[in-house]
């Protein structure tokens, strides 16, 4: 049970989680909703592996900076092992997902209530990872008929506290100047060395530095910097909710975590 009393129950027994077909929403520009009104959802990019149509899909959800990627090697892994079908998904403003003024987790918990519905994929098993588990959270205590059962790695429905200066990563990630027509290792070399002095972490700058693309013969970042730093505040924060998903929930925490206390 996830409720904004924060009274959670974990599953009793062990977590069932649940082959291979290509798709991808068009990306395209969308605006969203003002003055109180419902967020207006954009077309998520998603990737789903087919399987048994019987059983409840498993939906990743990735962090901030991340994408649908970062779980490749597990959605394989989990759709041979459970023969379920798996769907993971860029959140708006990340991966090929659209550019949106908005990054409220309203807003995302509004795409997936869209994108869900029409795959066929409700109620799902819903797996969140930072970000991308505090929107998983969000949907569940907002429509809890779409959410077979939750899952929310690394993160809690509280604010987070971080050592991590994330404005600053942004900053510096809008501050960078790479010559145009040069290699994708060459730029790759250049954005590394500039981000260096700020983000010392070799493993954290690679994480980020896949977020580096190619567009027009110039490298550009594919997340959206300016939406991301105006809503970081968000970001780290979780909407204020009354209702409670009565679902089983399970929070898997990292050893080592410094983002969950």
């Amino acid at each position: 049970m996830l409720s904004w009393a924060r009274t959670w129950r974990l599953p009793c027994g062990g977590l069932q989680l649940s082959r291979t077909s290509l798709s991808a929403v068009p990306v395209a520009p969308s605006s969203s909703g003002r003055g109180g009104a419902e967020p207006r959802p954009v077309p998520l990019s998603y990737k789903l592996l087919d399987g048994d149509a019987g059983r409840p899909a498993l939906v990743f959800l990735h962090g901030l900076f991340g994408c649908k990627t970062n779980f490749n090697s597990i959605a394989q892994a989990l759709a041979r092992q459970t023969g379920r079908r798996v769907l993971t998904v860029d959140a708006r403003n990340h991966g090929d997902s659209p550019h949106s003024p908005d990054m409220s987790y309203e807003a995302m918990s509004q795409d997936l209530q869209d994108l869900l519905p029409q795959l066929g994929l409700v109620p799902c098993v819903l797996i969140g990872h930072s970000m991308g588990g505090k929107t998983a959270m969000l949907l569940a205590l907002q429509r809890p008929e779409l959410v077979e059962r939750l899952v929310a790695v690394d993160i809690s429905p509280v604010e987070t506290t971080s050592s991590a200066d994330f404005p600053a990563y942004m900053a510096a990630m809008k501050a960078i100047d790479i010559p145009h027509e040069v290699s994708r290792s060459c730029a790759r070399k250049l954005a590394d060395k500039q981000l260096s002095p700020l983000i010392q972490d070799l493993a954290l700058r690679q994480f980020l530095l896949t977020n580096l693309v190619e567009a027009d013969g110039r490298f550009v970042w594919r997340v959206n910097l300016d939406a991301l730093a105006q809503h970081v505040d968000k970001i780290l924060a979780f909407p204020s909710q009354q209702d409670s998903y009565p679902g089983p929930t399970l929070f898997l925490l990292g050893e080592n975590s410094k983002i969950v206390r």
